[in-house]
């Protein structure tokens, strides 16, 4: 299989384009990416030199928005993985419209060049799978005092941040490109990942490289919002088994069964440094931050045998903080551009 891959030179996409390689040798992968702020060309530079999986990898730096590139690459390709997406949500309550020309409109030019192909595409060659990978931020937030109650691929989409909103907007057009003009367009939505090359702006990374540097780290509110932590290779197993065994038009839920809070989430990270809550920072709240997201994997078990086999913490939170206590030469250049 011959994948396009948006947005690969990120967190999740990265770490999905080195899963594949590993875990299907015939695979070939193709990148686009934009290498915006958060998309680090490091993330990957070992595969386009020096290494003998490069014949299967390629990077090709460009827009989703461009319509005539995503059109070629398209042609050339079996299946597209979009991944691309701004996803910061206090950048999102900054700037809305980066979020939406990217999220949206990057979106509705994916599927218009996939439409165009598909009418030159011969009939034996099957029809090339679209998997859009989105987010539970999509589906709103729960109540923090009903822990049985959960997404599901049927939980009405109410997004409430800018980011979520242009995440949701990209799902329905998705939804509606498949059932208009029947394209095989697959939707995912994942619980918050964790794990290696994270951008340090989301919080676990955060957190992490703040103790390394001697600092606080920076507590939202009374701590209690709780998310389900995903490790990225799990996640990254589940879209692959969405796009070899997943059905046309279908929506897949995805999660680590790792519901924390972010009081608890904090306190583990600090356990796992050796420090104590004295590096607490409290600060305002997040505006319009949802309580609670939690996902119901019960379909993509059923349908697809996946389950979440890397997520379980402690020991999946020690390797992440491993990795970057090991690898300050990554993360440091990017604070260090931020500041």
């Amino acid at each position: 299989m011959n994948i396009l891959i948006t947005g690969g030179c990120g967190f999740i996409g990265s770490n999905f384009v080195r899963f594949v390689l590993r875990e299907r040798p015939d695979a070939t992968l193709t990148n686009l990416d934009k290498l915006t702020y958060s998309g680090n060309r490091e993330n990957l530079r070992d595969l386009e030199a020096g290494d003998t999986r490069n014949e299967r990898y390629r990077f090709v730096e460009g827009d989703i928005n461009d319509a005539e590139l995503a059109t070629q690459l398209i042609a050339e390709c079996d299946a597209v993985v979009h991944m691309a997406a701004e996803s910061h949500v206090d950048r999102s309550i900054q700037d809305a419209r980066p979020f939406v020309v990217t999220n949206v409109l990057g979106t509705q030019t994916l599927l218009d060049a996939l439409q165009r192909c598909e009418k030159d595409r011969p009939r034996d060659a099957g029809p090339r799978v679209f998997v859009h990978v989105s987010t539970d931020e999509v589906f709103g937030d729960l109540p923090l005092d009903q822990p049985d109650l959960k997404f599901t691929e049927d939980t009405p989409i109410a997004p409430n941040s800018p980011y979520a909103a242009s995440k949701a907007g990209s799902d329905l057009l998705a939804a509606a490109y498949h059932h208009t003009f029947g394209l095989d367009v697959r939707i995912t939505n994942c619980s918050n990942n964790f794990g290696p090359y994270q951008y340090p702006e989301k919080v676990i990374p955060l957190f992490i490289t703040n103790l390394m540097e001697g600092k606080t780290v920076p507590l939202y509110g009374d701590g209690k919002n709780v998310r389900d932590w995903l490790h990225v290779e799990d996640h990254c197993e589940a879209v692959l088994a969405v796009l070899e065994r997943g059905k046309a038009g279908r929506r897949y839920c995805i999660g680590g069964n790792n519901e924390r809070s972010n009081l608890e989430l904090t306190h583990q990270i600090l356990d796992a440094m050796g420090l104590g809550e004295d590096r607490i920072q409290p600060v305002a709240d997040r505006l319009g931050h949802d309580r609670r997201y939690a996902i119901d994997a019960t379909r993509v078990r059923d349908e697809l045998g996946w389950t979440p086999s890397r997520s379980a913490w402690p020991a999946a939170l020690d390797d992440t903080v491993a990795w970057y206590r090991q690898n300050p030469q990554w993360w440091q250049p990017l604070k260090a551009a931020k500041a």
